[in-house]
């Protein structure tokens, strides 16, 4: 099986081309998709960012349209899973089957075998199952009886679940919850939209006539673009000082990883470039704090007992975090330079 490994991207593409096709694809998932646009910007931030999106709210709210829809607005090879109590690790990887007429074991991919994988209600399955989507969220390789295969790029998987105090929910291990790049809330709309989406979903359903806009091509230039954001080593640091924060808070007995710290990195790259900006400012790791690093940490038995929850408790980290007083210039950025020869920067307070 001849396939493009997951480093393998095309060439960059102009801003003029990226912003065409960046917009495009959040034109076409809000068809969809009422009155969430930076939900929606997000999700295809996490894709450009070569990473994975957790999705995680009550039923009914439109968790599983927002992962089809994306995934619809791209023309590549599409799986959808619906984890069960009753799902095997073998269906989500693959199995080794003996084939009568060789004489021998062939090799049938499962359903990670795609460019976008739609994991409905993750945790329903058993921490098993759920472990069969480690290597190949990391790694973007799956092994099956000794025998590694390359998965193609781009490979995002896009999880839904609801809040474990529901019936039949099973925790994501830590393990699992950190391979996510973030986890987002879609929240209940606004009385316009939920009035707009009567309007346009009361008789069919538009996500039946969504048409891609995009290509696994176009894909593979975005992220190629992303990947020459510039960050200063400014705002690197303030990365690692966020990250370091959560370990190091009282509240806290876990705190992010470094895994963390690369992920919100690269969010941060594809979320600047999706505003038009060839460099990164510490506003994006603001902004992505929360969905970038709350699901990766576990409060202490006393914040639990307070009722406190891991999105405030970054937020106000967030809050009491000097950001830093200058940033080094960007080679990109064409802005006039200062006196200091800097570019000029006002931070906005959160």
């Amino acid at each position: 099986m001849t396939q493009q490994t997951w480093d393998e991207v095309g060439g960059l593409l102009p801003h003029d081309e990226f912003r065409a096709a960046s917009e495009a694809i959040v034109a076409n998932i809000e068809q969809v998709i009422e009155g969430k646009t930076a939900t929606v910007r997000l999700a295809l931030a996490v894709l450009l960012a070569e990473g994975h999106l957790l999705i995680e709210d009550v039923p009914g709210v439109g968790k599983t349209k927002l992962a089809k829809a994306l995934a619809r607005s791209i023309d590549c090879t599409v799986r959808r899973i619906q984890f069960t109590p009753d799902l095997l690790p073998s269906d989500v990887t693959g199995v080794s089957v003996y084939n009568q007429e060789t004489h021998d074991f062939e090799f049938r991919p499962g359903a990670v075998f795609a460019n976008l994988v739609v994991g409905d209600e993750i945790n329903r399955a058993s921490p098993k199952t759920q472990s069969a989507l480690l290597e190949c969220m990391e790694e973007r390789q799956v092994t099956v009886d000794g025998v590694t295969y390359q998965l193609q790029t781009p490979f995002m998987v896009i999880a839904t679940q609801n809040p474990i105090e529901m019936e039949g929910t099973y925790p994501l291990p830590e393990a699992q919850r950190d391979r996510f790049t973030a986890r987002i809330a879609m929240g209940y709309p606004d009385a316009g939209a939920e009035l707009a989406m009567l309007d346009g979903h009361g008789a069919t359903d538009p996500l039946h006539d969504l048409r891609p806009v995009s290509d696994a091509n176009i894909v593979r230039q975005l992220i190629a673009t992303v990947r020459q954001v510039h960050v200063a080593d400014a705002v690197k640091q303030y990365a690692i000082d966020l990250v370091t924060a959560t370990r190091e808070a009282p509240d806290l007995r876990l705190g992010a990883s470094p895994r963390a710290t690369l992920q919100l990195l690269r969010t941060a790259r594809a979320v600047a470039a999706l505003e038009g900006r060839d460099y990164v400012l510490p506003d994006d790791l603001q902004a992505l704090a929360v969905p970038v690093l709350a699901h990766r940490i576990i409060p202490t038995a006393d914040a639990q007992l307070a009722r406190r929850t891991t999105d405030a408790i970054v937020s106000e980290l967030v809050h009491r975090l000097a950001l830093p007083h200058d940033r080094q210039r960007s080679p990109y950025d064409t802005r006039p330079a200062t006196g200091n020869g800097r570019a000029p920067y006002e931070p906005r307070r959160p």
